[in-house]
Order: C-alpha cells, then structure tokens, then sequence
C-alpha cells in the first residue's frame, strides 16, 4: 500500500503560493437543555483534514455537492474563519492573517471572488465607488486624479468590459448578472493578488455568459500567473477548465489528480456519482425508459459516519469502510483516491474504474 502525503501531482518546488495542511473547522452549536443535562458539546464537522496546494499559473478545481464544505474551504483559506486545527502557509511561511494590518497584508495576495454578484456589490456606489476603494485600501491608486482614472480604466479593459468610461458611473443594478461578476473580479485584481479564490463564480449567471467568465478568468491565470482555486458543484466546466480536480464530501477531499484523468477515470465510487448524475443528451436518450433509483442524502455532519462518510451511500461499501477512515492511495498518473477499493491497488497495477456509464451502474 502507498498513500500520498500531499493531495496534487505536480512537483514539489516554487511554484506553490497557498498551501492548506490538514486544515479542520468545526462550528460549535448552541448548547440546548439537553446539552447541557447531558455535559455535551456539539458541533458541525464542516471541513475535516483538508490539504491542497494551489500553484501558480494553475487552476484547481474543488468539486462537491452543495454541502461538501467546498464554500467554506475557500473561506477559511481566506481567512474569514480561524481554524479549528491545521495550517495555511502562503509564500512557504505559516500565514496567521488575524485582522488589522496583517489581515490586510495577506488579502493583498489573497482575494475571494463570491458566488452572487447581485449581493457582493453595494447598490447604493457606483463601479467607479467600488473600483476606487479597492485600489486605496490596497495602496493602488497612484499619485493622482489622472494616474487613478487610468488605473481604474486599466482594471475594467483587463476584465474586458470597454469601453471602461461606459461602465465607471454605473451602478449595480444598471448592469447584467455577468458584467456584474466581471466588475468583481476587476475589484479583486485591484489588490494586484497572487491567488483568486473563485466561490462558484458562474453558478448564479445565465447559461450563455457562464462560459465567458470562465474564459476570462482563464486568460487572466494566463496573463498575470495567479493561481486560482475554483469552487463548483460541475465537474463538467471542472475538466473544461480545471487543471487540477479535487472532489469533496461531507468535509472530507475523497480524489484528486489531472483534471481529465479525474473526470475521464473516475476512482472513486462518489466521483463516480458524480459523473454519472450529470446531464448527457445521449444517456437521457439511450435509458430515457430506465427508473432512476435513489442514491441516499449527504450524511448529517453534526455526527457524521465513522469510517467513509461515503459508506451509508455507497453500493461498493466493506465492512472496513464502516470502521476505517481510508488514507488517500496513489494509483497512476499522479491520480489518488481516499477508498479501500485500491488499498494495494498501486502496486498490483489496478486501474480505476474508466467508463461512467458503468459508473451508473454502480450507483444503482
């Protein structure tokens, strides 16, 4: 048996900007009557020893369902939350953000990008308010009224809304979902920072501008060499843009690897329902006269399973699983699984399981 102590495949070295180690949260619950007579402490096991690393130049995909924890990864790494226990190094060294001026230093490097576009922005100030404050907050906004005005005109054509002057005195709610989004991620790139963590940013736009948003963050990885770590519940737009793909349940990361190693060859048997639930024209036609059957909810995380959290759901569940937290076993291509199915299975050769629609069936 051969277990990765690091979740990614590429090589170690400099390229790594954030790096979360072992990184647990853990949400206390108010203390009921019954609490209390019973001398009980209760909380929501949110995140539970989860270890990434995010690279520059690179795109890391965190996929799960809603629920997972995914959301809350990307704020803790934020530093919007303490840790219940782990660490997040950013640059190589241990970062403890804590709030005033360190706060402000490590959000230089590090900027969130919400899901809602429609509430991340304050419809009262204009894109010019919104821009403006990013840039002075973060000591961007030059010398002068004419090197802000080209700062901020710099911002808004990176983000490709031109021409910037049609766009500056606007507000909020005089813009579409997707210009909306864009002017968000411009405010984010007034930090000048080196990672992006993007929260579902296209999960809330119309289907016909998702694909723009993905393309700009795209180029802007390309450009400026930020690393970004992508929140999404589509494993599809994952492959489609993702560099690295890492799969999230119940708090836990159960796979990860190369992208299209991850969604072409599923190992994981929750992966593998992931896959299998998305939309696909040709399986909707070739088994539209096939019953669905149900595959289980998403355990409480309030007392979550012992063993797997996937086991309660999972038609490939050992006894093991119910008992044994697996560790993660390498497989092949850098590509790991946190399952027992493939406990030795680096050694004797084991390939994951290739085809979803035989990943269907498994989930039947």
């Amino acid at each position: 048996m051969t277990t990765s102590d690091h979740p990614g495949h590429a090589p170690s070295g400099t390229d790594v900007v954030l790096e979360a180690r072992g990184v647990t949260k853990h949400f206390p619950l108010r203390r009921t009557a019954r609490d209390l007579v019973a001398r009980r402490r209760r909380s929501v096991h949110a995140v539970d020893d989860v270890s990434l690393r995010l690279r520059r130049g690179t795109v890391t995909a965190l996929v799960g369902e809603s629920g997972s924890g995914k959301s809350t990864v990307a704020r803790l790494l934020a530093q919007l939350h303490p840790l219940t226990s782990g660490e997040i190094r950013l640059g190589g060294e241990p970062a403890v953000a804590g709030r005033g001026r360190s706060f402000r230093r490590y959000v230089r490097r590090v900027q969130l990008i919400f899901q809602d576009p429609f509430a991340s922005l304050n419809p009262v100030h204009t894109v010019r308010y919104h821009l403006t404050r990013a840039l002075k907050i973060h000591g961007r906004a030059g010398s002068g009224e004419t090197e802000l005005e080209q700062n901020l005109a710099d911002l808004l054509n990176r983000v490709q809304l031109t021409p910037p002057q049609q766009f500056l005195d606007k507000f909020p709610h005089e813009l579409s979902g997707g210009q909306r989004q864009r002017v968000a991620i411009a405010r984010a790139l007034g930090a000048d920072p080196q990672v992006l963590l993007a929260d579902e940013p296209v999960s809330m736009l119309d289907v016909s501008i998702r694909l723009g948003v993905l393309n700009l963050l795209r180029d802007l990885k390309e450009r400026l060499h930020l690393a970004i770590l992508y929140i999404t519940h589509d494993i599809a737009s994952a492959r489609y843009f993702a560099d690295t793909t890492l799969v999230m349940y119940a708090g836990r990361i159960v796979e990860g690897g190369d992208s299209e190693r991850v969604t072409q060859h599923p190992a994981h048997p929750y992966t593998q329902l992931l896959i299998a639930s998305a939309p696909d024209p040709d399986r909707v036609v070739a088994e539209e006269d096939q019953e669905e059957t149900g595959t289980g909810e998403p355990p409480s995380l309030i007392t979550p399973p012992a063993g797997c959290r996937f086991h309660p759901r999972c038609p490939k569940a050992m006894e093991r699983c119910r008992t044994e937290p697996p560790p993660r076993f390498d497989l092949s291509d850098g590509q790991w699984a946190a399952c027992w199915l493939y406990d030795g299975a680096a050694a004797n050769g084991t390939e994951p399981v290739a085809d979803p629609a035989t990943a269907k069936e498994a989930t039947r």
